[in-house]
């Protein structure tokens, strides 16, 4: 009998500085005054512990990062991950028009290709801010040359996600020949109810063996790979604390200090690999 092979998820990281987190930039005010970048020493760490654990990733890369730090962009890339656009200046998309969001995602994709040399074809919006509303960006993205999208996290979630979409990689939007995939953040669903195992705060918040376990079950009973994401901040427990309300305080800082060693067995558990390779576009 032949042996079915086994499924390979999706592992991303979101490729920003600390102050660039959604939830730090309102606890804040916004205020990054005096703030040291950090992503270059913050990155390395996530390069370190993905060679160890022999997995691949997709870096969802801000245009304004790679501009000011081409040399990590060129050291992801010789690591051999996949490099994608994760916008220019982490505008949220529900914030632009139409003409605004395509000047984005132009601007930084120019600046990835041109450090890289390759076609840039993976988008992931800030914030996972692409909604029902935002429908329009599928088609900017498409003419613009990208071949898929992750912005979807089909979960109910305050200020992002939608509980109804679909959980597992599907055609987004179509025009003529040509077609954007649409690759949403990982769920399990038990008992109607889609729980995150995808990644950023939750898998800080929750152990590290529920998100496997998830992660499992998506594999064996559905047959599905599972998307994973996180940003290389989250392993810097050493970033600076500003002062900002505690509810934000918890969202941002907690469970930075065991996220590395989480994610490190994470990796020696499930096999990874980048959303291009899983997608095999």
């Amino acid at each position: 009998m032949e042996t079915k092979p086994a499924i390979v998820n999706a592992l991303s990281v979101d490729v920003e500085e600390y102050f660039h987190a959604k939830v730090f930039q309102e606890g804040t005010g916004g205020t990054i005054r005096g703030l040291t970048s950090r992503v270059e020493a913050s990155t390395d760490r996530v390069l370190t512990l993905l060679a160890s654990g022999h997995a691949r990733a997709t870096f969802f890369i801000l245009g304004q990062v790679a501009a000011a730090h081409p040399a990590l962009v060129r050291k992801i890339t010789g690591e051999k991950h996949e490099i994608a656009c994760h916008g220019d200046s982490h505008e949220l998309v529900s914030r632009q028009t139409s003409k605004e969001f395509r000047a984005d995602v132009r601007r930084a994709k120019a600046v990835l290709e041109d450090i890289t040399g390759e076609p840039v074809i993976g988008y992931r919006a800030p914030n996972f801010s692409i909604g029902r509303a935002q429908a329009w960006a599928y088609e900017v993205l498409l003419t613009e040359g990208f071949r898929y999208d992750s912005s979807t996290y089909p979960i109910v979630h305050d200020s992002y996600g939608d509980r109804d979409a679909p959980r597992f990689p599907h055609d987004v939007w179509e025009n003529g020949t040509q077609r954007l995939i649409e690759f949403p953040i990982g769920t399990t669903r038990v008992l109607g109810v889609n729980l995150p195992i995808g990644g950023g705060g939750y898998f800080r918040l929750l152990p590290m063996a529920l998100t496997r376990a998830g992660i499992r079950r998506v594999n064996t009973r559905e047959n599905q790979p599972t998307l994973f994401y996180f940003h290389p901040w989250e392993l810097d427990p050493s970033q600076p604390r500003q002062a900002m309300p505690w509810r934000h305080r918890v969202r941002h800082y907690i469970g930075m200090t065991r996220e590395e060693q989480k994610l490190a067995r994470l990796f020696r558990d499930v096999k990874f690999t980048t959303i291009r390779h899983v997608l095999a576009i």
